[in-house]
């Protein structure tokens, strides 16, 4: 497994590693203890940590964790008291001001998290001991001490670019027509994919798990193939019928879907993975007259979204959910992130307010502008921007990747996965995406409610959070290279901090008298 310093041992835990290097890697147990006790110099120094005994967090103190983009610091610890100032008070006088209502509510966290696809899952079985795999999906799934605590996955339904091959889940003989699903299967699932999913799950019984297919069955599409095609319309109850199919071989397998999206990416398709273009007029009767009726029959549980695309074409949404008969079925509308901006999200939101809002899939990897942006563009944009636009789960992509950005068939060659797996060896490294993610993941709790922060100052974003336990969190990314200066108040009370040039700090805190 993943060694750990406890918590305890130092005051200055940093369950990342106290010296990981840009790729997050792997450090022994001992050499963190060793190379702690320097690091909390510039801990001191720099946030006013782990340096010193500090006693358990009460409500004049606010816990305090920090990221930097070079991931010299990871998730590294600290407090700063309330009106006290901090180590670096002095640079704080002209503190830029974030101010906090926590009465003024916006909408409910459903979670973060990651797609556990084929390749991830391939990697976690085939590639690593099973003391390995049992520490990295605790550390991803869990939240003790270790864990980040994602409570939202995505999972594929078929293949998808990170699959090894392509296939769906009814592919008759010579491609016949199958319109009974007699060749409906999840074998080709059981080996790797399903029982992550199920050690997902027995970590947090409470995970939310939504479902996309990439392309219908080859025999129900114009162009007889998984890559491009569209669906035709004979097959339009034969769709729905395999998409309720799958909800319930996967409940027979011990996996609750909570929600579907009807197509992954309808306008696009892809040259070499499966693919299938359904446009706005062919979605609305597709889950008005077919996929919606049935569901609310057979599968009340099971929410339905739209869209599962990018933010450029908010039209796309806003035609389904015009229509009448689909707009009732439809839940909310899912949202990627590789085109357009998250206001997008608000836009269409603003015109259905009764509809829930998702991102459901964005992958870091080697182009611009994540390369130069790094980590602090990936919280500014995913994890705050996403949330203040409504956005009640956030998804980012493969979980898993390995040095090589795969397997893959077809599609994305420059991907990276939350975490990367050594292929040879399973050990991990943790990319910018995971640190993202757990900055968020590991202190917003299910349910908890994304409430009223100020808006963006110059490089400086952030978003705030009351879980049900009343702490608050607060999430802040400095793109400036520089230190910046920020000070944090919520009615009477206020605290003041440096943030590190290129770095996300999340702060939790809890009100006076509790």
């Amino acid at each position: 497994g993943v060694p750990r310093v406890p918590t305890h041992e130092k005051n200055c835990f940093l369950p990342m590693g106290c010296v990981a290097g840009a790729g997050g890697g792997r450090v022994s147990a001992n050499a963190r203890v060793r190379r702690c006790a320097g690091w909390s110099l510039l801990l001191a120094a720099m946030l006013g940590g782990c340096a010193r005994p500090s006693p358990p967090p009460g409500t004049d103190q606010v816990q305090v964790w920090t990221t930097t983009a070079d991931h010299r610091l990871a998730l590294a610890p600290s407090r700063v008291g309330f009106d006290a100032g901090d180590a670096v008070d002095g640079a704080t006088t002209g503190a830029a001001l974030i101010e906090i209502d926590a009465s003024a509510r916006h909408q409910q966290m459903v979670g973060f998290g990651v797609s556990i696809t084929d390749a991830s899952a391939w990697l976690i079985r085939q590639k690593m001991s099973p003391a390995q795999r049992e520490a990295l999906l605790r550390e991803l799934f869990g939240r003790d001490d270790d864990g980040i605590g994602f409570d939202f996955a995505r999972l594929t339904i078929g293949a998808s670019d990170f699959s090894r091959h392509h296939y769906s889940l009814d592919d008759p003989p010579e491609g016949q027509p199958d319109p009974a699903l007699r060749h409906f299967s999840l074998d080709v699932n059981r080996g790797d994919l399903i029982p992550v999913a199920r050690q997902a799950l027995a970590i947090n019984p409470e995970l939310w798990i939504m479902a996309s297919p990439w392309s219908a069955p080859a025999w129900m599409k114009d162009s007889g193939h998984l890559i491009t095609g569209r669906l035709s319309p004979d097959h339009y109850d034969a769709f729905a019928r395999y998409l309720l199919r799958y909800v319930e071989a996967m409940a027979g397998e011990g996996i609750s879907i909570r929600a579907l999206t009807v197509q992954n990416e309808p306008d696009f398709e892809s040259k070499d993975y499966p693919g299938m273009r359904l446009n706005a007029p062919a979605r609305a009767r597709f889950i008005g007259d077919h996929l919606g009726p049935l569901l609310a029959r057979q599968a009340p549980q099971v929410q339905l979204f739209d869209w599962d695309h990018n933010w450029d074409k908010l039209e796309e949404p806003l035609a389904v959910l015009a229509d009448p008969v689909a707009a009732r079925y439809v839940d909310a509308v899912a949202w990627h992130c590789y085109a357009g901006q998250p206001v997008a999200q608000s836009q269409v939101r603003r015109a259905h307010p009764d509809v829930d809002v998702y991102m459901t899939e964005c992958s870091g990897g080697d182009w611009e502008p994540v390369r130069s942006g790094g980590l602090t563009l990936q919280v500014e944009r995913l994890i705050v921007e996403t949330t203040r636009n409504w956005a009640r789960g956030v998804l980012f992509w493969n979980l898993a990747l390995d040095e090589n950005s795969g397997p893959h068939a077809g599609g994305c060659g420059n991907c990276r996965g939350v975490v990367t797996i050594d292929s040879k060896t399973g050990e991990v490294s943790r990319t910018d995406d995971y640190y993202a993610l757990a900055h968020a993941s590991r202190f917003v709790r299910r349910g908890a409610w994304r409430v009223a922060s100020s808006e963006a100052l110059a490089g400086v974003a952030n978003v705030a959070f009351v879980n049900h336990d009343d702490s608050r969190v607060l999430v802040v990314s400095n793109a400036d290279p520089q230190p910046r200066a920020i000070r944090v108040r919520e009615g009477g009370r206020s605290f003041r901090h440096l943030l590190p040039g290129g770095s996300v700090v999340t702060f939790r805190w809890h009100p006076a008298g509790r």
